[in-house]
């Protein structure tokens, strides 16, 4: 009974193995070559398997036999699907070829435009990570401002004539009675960084200052400014004057000659201008420095008592100091460029230098 047995098994095999052979060889489709295998080798309904399931009715010897000739029988079917797949995606892979086919030695075409930075945005993005490795942390204000924070806040009040120095853009406040500004500084945000944060603080606020006065090389009715303040125990003209350096030193690469002589802001006491060497005309003489080869490029001091207490700071345990940098000057020292209505002028032809 067992020696039929093996012979039913081994025709049957045989019979599957010639089907297999015959289906695989009429296939053309990749889809339809998986469901095949799937057909013939899935563990639940594959033919295979369905096959193999009488198996348990015989002995351990009879059991080795057969499944060792459906071992090879799946070994001989799977090589035969293997070498169909891999034929069918040889056909793919040629049709595309013919009905998709590129020339790689034709041209590339035209290049891609790609955008510059503005200079001064590469200057100010320098200095933000300048003054981030000393500490200090970059703040924001508003271009529209109270006349508060913009003068009186900084100890310029209504008829201090401190107010003629700077020619501002007044708004016309149709919507409330506070007295609107266009902010002739980034100074705006000191009393409001001090009521914010409080003390000690480090702190630098980039952006655009308006001015109303005629412009020529090296001024614009708008422009833009970097503020600094750093307030705390103890603070002095020395902390100052070392920051400063750094900061020159790192925007520039080199070491930069720079001068202080008196000065006179109302929020600052004492208050100094700080100079620096022209480096159009290496102090030669130019149209930028109007021919005495040194440049203005910032006002700082240590900042008045007055500014202190409108930031609710005790003037009698802190002190501080603060700076406003022209970056506009420093993006025309930087790049050697010797008419600051360049750098608002939309000209493309100038942007893309950078």
């Amino acid at each position: 009974m067992v020696i039929f047995f093996n012979i039913y098994m081994r025709e049957k095999l045989e019979k599957l193995r010639a089907s297999a052979v015959v289906e695989i060889q009429k296939i053309k489709d990749l889809k339809k070559l998986d469901d095949l295998e799937l057909n013939y080798f899935g563990r639940k309904e594959g033919k295979l398997n369905l096959m193999l399931k009488g198996l348990k009715e015989l002995g351990q010897e009879e059991k080795k036999v057969i499944g060792s000739v459906a071992n090879e029988l799946k070994s001989e079917i799977q090589i035969l699907i293997d070498n169909k797949r891999a034929d069918l995606r040889s056909i793919e892979i040629n049709e595309k070829l013919s009905t998709e086919w590129l020339d790689v030695t034709l041209p590339t075409g035209f290049e891609e435009k790609r955008g510059h930075l503005h200079p001064n945005t590469i200057i100010e993005r320098e200095l933000e990570q300048i003054f981030k490795s000393l500490g200090f942390m970059v703040a924001d204000g508003p271009e529209l401002e109270s006349d508060y924070y913009n003068f009186e806040a900084l100890n310029i009040p209504p008829d201090h004539p401190a107010r003629d120095m700077q020619d501002t853009f007044y708004i016309d406040n149709k919507a409330g009675k506070e007295k609107l500004v266009m902010r002739t500084h980034t100074s705006n945000v000191q009393v409001r960084a001090m009521q914010k944060y409080g003390v000690p603080i480090r702190l630098i606020v980039p952006g655009r200052v308006f001015r109303y006065e005629a412009t020529d090389a090296s001024h614009d009715i708008a422009f833009r400014q970097l503020e600094g303040l750093m307030v705390g125990e103890n603070i002095s003209i020395a902390n100052l004057i070392a920051v400063m350096k750094v900061a020159l030193k790192g925007i520039f690469q080199k070491e930069v000659r720079v001068r202080l002589r008196p000065g006179y802001f109302p929020f600052v006491e004492p208050g100094f201008e700080m100079d620096m060497g022209c480096l159009i005309c290496n102090g030669v003489g130019c149209s930028v420095c109007k021919q005495v080869g040194w440049l203005e490029i910032l006002g700082c001091g240590l900042i008045h008592p007055n500014v202190l207490k409108a930031g609710g700071v005790d003037p009698k345990k802190y002190s501080g100091f603060a700076f406003g940098v022209g970056l506009t000057r420093l993006v025309m020292m930087r790049y050697g460029i010797e008419d600051i209505r360049y750098l608002n002028s939309g000209d493309l032809r100038f942007l893309k230098q950078f």
